[in-house]
């Protein structure tokens, strides 16, 4: 049975993605409903897996005042669930420029995924970092973007601008059903709940690729790039894009 735990659910796209991919979804405790984190000790050896996208404000590009230290202490936090669970694989969605987390006992893969390798129309990126107890790496299936991405990100600020669109039309973006509801919140604390998740059609993918997860072949490697792909023979990166994505990594760090 794949039983995974949700922390920091939320409204729980993350979870729901799971949940439609064949996954028993059991989430865990969250402000949003009165729970906190750092009271919960999960029995250890009953979960497959655990997903989580914890607090990413202090580790935003897009951050106008100082790290509150929240962050930091929400992915502590994190391990420290993940070590009392032991789960056999983890999953932690946050900013690419989140922090790498280490749990003894896993090896840990980083990588990039946007919205339109997942058949969306928005140019939303999200980053994971997956933990394996047993050397397993993902590659989710990425889909090739067609057309233009004519959807304008999801955020989770939208609520609080008077040119919003309309609550339907943000949740279908995100993959929810148009008459989804969220009754007894504010109009801005509906949209944030919404726009801070990750869209279900990317967590299914996700979701896909850990179920799909392996050793990596004795002839294989990860793109460097970070994308997850796989390369075969003496490159480094699996597409021109991934080499372009390289370059300009490069040119930034000199």
């Amino acid at each position: 049975m794949k039983l995974v735990l949700s922390l920091f659910p939320g409204i729980d796209l993350l979870g729901r993605g799971f949940e439609a991919e064949g996954y028993c979804v059991v989430r865990g405790p969250d402000l949003l409903w009165g729970g906190d984190i750092r009271e919960f000790h999960p029995p250890s050896g009953k979960f497959n897996g655990i997903i989580a996208g914890s607090p990413c404000q202090d580790f935003s590009k897009a951050r106008r005042s100082p790290p509150s230290g929240y962050g930091n202490e929400m992915l502590a936090e994190f391990a420290r669930v993940v070590t009392e669970a032991f789960p056999d694989w983890w999953l932690l969605e946050n900013v690419p420029t989140v922090p790498r987390i280490q749990v003894a006992g896993y090896s840990v893969q980083r990588l990039d995924l946007n919205a339109r390798e997942c058949g969306m129309s928005q140019r939303r990126l999200r980053h994971f970092q997956f933990g394996s107890r047993h050397g397993l790496v993902i590659s989710p299936q990425r889909q090739t973007p067609r057309g233009r991405a004519d959807e304008p990100i999801a955020l989770a600020t939208e609520g609080k601008r008077t040119d919003r669109r309309d609550f339907s039309d943000f949740c279908e973006i995100q993959g929810l059903p148009r008459d989804f509801k969220l009754p007894g919140m504010s109009i801005a604390a509906r949209y944030a709940a919404v726009g801070n998740g990750v869209p279900i059609p990317m967590a299914r993918v996700i979701a896909r690729a850990i179920r799909d997860s392996r050793l990596l072949p004795d002839d294989a490697r990860l793109c460097a790039c970070g994308c997850g792909r796989l390369v075969v023979g003496k490159g480094i990166s699996a597409t021109t894009a991934c080499r372009k994505r390289l370059e300009r990594s490069r040119r930034v760090v000199t």
